[in-house]
């Protein structure tokens, strides 16, 4: 798939680059930071990062300090864009709808589904460009995020596992259909009908959907959000009931920054390079 090199900047031996390319899936040009590392990108394993509300594709590249790790581990990271962007992009006035918050799946009500594509975005059209950027086909690969970004890693392996090997997440948005980000946005994107919103939903998905492998969450307990919004403990819950082993990192005096992120983005990146082998 054709692509632009955005930037190209040196980092600890390898590549960190921005791309940008037209997408199919959302009509629009779309941005992703990839890291190479510097071993060789071609046959590496691959870990995708879903950033959260409000974010583009620089927030972790800048503020998750993931690239040295990556280096020594041999790991490509992609940082795709939250949303579609554009004059022409459908948008809402807060932040927790429209534009920084495509919520990582694909729109069906209008004026939404025309550009909020990013399920296949995601699933479908970013392997294809990292595997022209890496020079080597992506195959099955590794999801993480944070937030809305934790929301989507989680929903997307749980509905694609023939392309995920292994997923984590960092303050996910465990069950959207039971917090206010969630239900806005998927009433929004979606509709009313509350089966169209548990296809989305972590802690629905787990309880009837099988999951290969196990799953690490990290969660700050100074983190403004997680009474109200996040609820790691329905996906404690929904994992324990149908055995699905998940390690669930309760912090102390963590919050739902990139400061959280950036304490703890290395084990995951170790995590993830042990189940992708």
């Amino acid at each position: 798939m054709p692509f632009e090199t955005v930037s190209d900047q040196r980092s600890f031996g390898g590549r960190q680059l921005v791309v940008q390319h037209d997408s199919a899936a959302t009509s629009t040009p779309m941005r992703a930071g990839i890291y190479l590392p510097p071993q060789g990108a071609s046959a590496a394993p691959v870990l995708f990062f879903l950033s959260g509300l409000t974010c583009t594709e620089q927030n972790v590249v800048t503020k998750g300090g993931f690239q040295r790790l990556a280096a020594e581990l041999g790991m490509v990271v992609v940082c795709p864009d939250t949303s579609p962007r554009g004059d022409e992009v459908a948008d809402d006035e807060a932040y927790d709808l429209g534009k920084g918050a495509g919520f990582y799946l694909d729109a069906t009500q209008a004026p939404w589904a025309r550009h909020y594509q990013m399920e296949r975005y995601v699933m479908q059209e970013l392997p294809a460009v990292v595997a022209e950027v890496r020079g080597g086909a992506v195959g099955r690969f590794g999801l993480t995020g944070h937030s809305m970004g934790g929301h989507g890693a989680l929903t997307l392996a749980l509905r694609h596992p023939e392309q995920v090997s292994s997923v984590s997440a960092f303050a996910p948005i465990c069950a959207p259909t039971q917090c206010p980000w969630g239900t806005k946005a998927l009433s929004a994107y979606l509709g009313d009908d509350p089966a169209a919103w548990e296809a989305h939903d972590a802690t629905a998905l787990l309880k009837r959907r099988d999951w290969h492998g196990d799953v690490l969450v990290d969660q700050g307990l100074a983190d403004g959000f997680l009474d109200s919004q996040l609820h790691p403990h329905l996906l404690e819950a929904a994992a324990g009931d149908v055995g699905v082993p998940l390690t669930l990192r309760r912090h102390e005096g963590y919050d739902h920054s990139y400061f959280f992120i950036a304490t703890f983005l290395g084990d995951h990146l170790r995590w993830h390079r042990e189940r992708l082998g």
